[in-house]
């Protein structure tokens, strides 16, 4: 599979990197033996990168996996920490848990912020700068679904790498369309910033249309590499010849297809809770109930476990 060097960060990075939240227990709940499964299909076949985050809970696969394999894997880890002291154990926790005494990128995990998320966040940015520093961190970035903070992010001399939400439909973008996330990608990346795109099938709602999608994505000017997230080694294989231009029969895709929902209970009491962390604005309290619009639904799953009721599942 192709590499690329990731903006000015000289991280060597193929084009596409194995996303770890659909393994984990905010969406397919694998166990740690069947997620190892599907991140040594993905190494093996040479995809050298690895997309992780604090509330994904995937840093014991994901360990489990690399004791397993003697190549060079680039791993990147997010995390919503606000202060200093948050940010710190964040970063600690994740090099114990993935077992490593670096990290190549780490993020501030702020999907649906203000561009003031910079001054808002100031002692987790800095913690971040100063593990930088230290080389614990070799690049510093901001995984976002809003435009208008991609577009700040490409200003911040600090960051090396942005990581926006974009896919052909533009679902799940915050504030704008997918043109003007394309446009704000192309100016980071002129700026210098490593790009890595997320959601470029958002959320599985493009499987249906997943060469168009990928290929949307993949032409955009700047971006490097492009985080899919994989629960099977099936999806594995797909999308891997997928990334080498090959002729799939229509007959293949069909199995990748999927059935997945966020469903509500009936006994939902409409808290709000749910409503305040989603990311993409895709729910509503409406008479009493919680509702989902499909439409901008990117089934992320970051609304399960925040529920007081236990209401939300995606199944």
């Amino acid at each position: 599979m192709k590499k690329k060097i990731l903006g000015g960060t000289g991280i060597k990075m193929t084009e596409m990197t194995l996303g770890a939240l659909t393994m984990g227990p905010l969406q397919a709940k694998l166990s740690l033996e069947e997620a190892k499964k599907v991140i040594l299909a993905a190494l093996d076949k040479g995809i050298n990168s690895i997309d992780t985050a604090e509330m994904y809970g995937m840093d014991g696969p994901i360990k489990a996996a690399l004791a397993e394999y003697s190549g060079e894997v680039i791993l990147a880890s997010k995390s919503t920490a606000t202060s200093y002291s948050e940010m710190e154990k964040s970063v600690l926790g994740a090099l114990s848990g993935l077992g490593r005494d670096y990290l190549d990128i780490f993020y501030l995990h702020a999907a649906k912020v203000t561009p003031e998320v910079f001054q808002e966040r100031s002692g987790a940015f800095q913690c971040l700068l100063d593990y930088k520093s230290k080389g614990v961190i070799r690049a510093v970035g901001i995984a976002t679904h809003v435009v208008s903070v991609i577009e700040k992010a490409a200003e911040v001399n600090e960051i090396d790498v942005v990581f926006p939400l974009i896919n052909k439909r533009g679902v799940g973008i915050v504030g704008g369309t997918a043109a003007n996330m394309v446009k704000a990608i192309e100016i980071a990346s002129q700026n210098g910033k490593g790009v890595v795109a997320m959601k470029s099938l958002a959320g599985g709602n493009l499987l249906g249309e997943i060469k168009a999608a990928f290929s949307f994505v993949r032409n955009i000017e700047g971006i490097t590499s492009v985080a899919v997230g994989m629960s099977h080694v099936d999806e594995v294989e797909v999308n891997f010849r997928l990334f080498k231009d090959e002729d799939i029969p229509e007959s293949e895709l069909e199995r990748l297809k999927s059935t997945k929902q966020l469903f509500v209970a009936r006994f939902c009491t409409g808290c709000g809770t749910c409503v305040k962390a989603c990311p993409n604005e895709a729910l509503a309290v409406i008479e009493g109930m919680v509702v989902v619009d499909k439409n901008k639904c990117i089934l992320c799953g970051y609304c399960n476990p925040i529920c007081p009721e236990f209401a939300l599942r995606l199944v």
